[in-house]
């Protein structure tokens, strides 16, 4: 519960200062290419420390964004006042992924005794927050571009995280069974974008309605890719 928190507040704040219209519904999912589907349920002869290598199972993949990838009427939108919070939990950043309207602040709170760092090499924003620990102030960043920015503890190696900063407000996080909801979607015929860190993005149209419900699924998978 407290992972969906920070996301939770930011949407609701940004639906406050917007207009009713349409909701947009639908799931998103995962699948591998058919050859590391087949080679899954084998060990592949593999000895040795090999043996050890953990295999991606696409069906657990979390973390989507559904988002409007388009102008849309009524830009630029006004940021929420209220920061969004990555907390720096248990050597993890939580949530692991989130999505945010562009000149959001993210506030970065370490809840660790433990210090840790937080810092960035993204063209989208470059930023380092130096050492602290949870005796020490939270620190903050602007996220004034739009882009991915990926995230990174300077000591601890699997410390990253996501923060996808769009352009308008019409955006959603799947929920933990890759369920999806954008309301107040102003009425027409947009590009609606599903995104993963791990696998390519797709692209679907969908018309929304003035007042109303439509449904998109998603399923992505490499077999776009080009093979060489």
């Amino acid at each position: 519960m407290k992972i969906a928190a920070p996301f939770a507040l930011v949407a609701s704040l940004l639906a406050t200062a917007l207009l009713d219209g349409g909701t947009i519904t639908g799931t998103v999912h995962a699948k591998g290419a058919p050859e590391a589907a087949a080679a899954s349920g084998t060990d592949g002869g593999y000895g040795g420390h090999l043996k050890f290598a953990d295999r991606l199972n696409y069906d657990l993949l979390r973390d989507f964004v559904v988002y409007v990838d388009q102008p849309v009427a009524g830009a630029p939108f006004t940021p929420p006042t209220a920061p969004a919070v990555i907390e720096q939990k248990d050597a993890t950043f939580v949530p692991h992924v989130l999505p945010i309207l562009v000149g959001t602040t993210v506030s970065w709170p370490n809840m660790d005794e433990i210090y840790h760092n937080v810092f960035s090499m993204s063209q989208a924003k470059s930023f380092d927050l130096q050492l602290y620990n949870s005796d020490q102030p939270s620190k903050s960043v602007v996220f004034d571009h739009p882009g991915q920015v990926d995230v990174f503890c300077a000591i601890h190696t699997r410390m990253h995280c996501i923060v996808l900063i769009l352009e308008n407000p019409y955006f959603a996080l799947t929920d933990g069974r890759n369920r999806f909801v954008i309301r107040n979607v102003p009425a027409g015929t947009y590009k609606l974008r599903a995104w993963h860190e791990r696998v390519p993005g797709q692209v679907k149209e969908v018309t929304v309605p003035a007042d109303g419900e439509v449904r998109v699924d998603f399923e992505l998978g490499l077999g776009g890719l080009p093979k060489y």
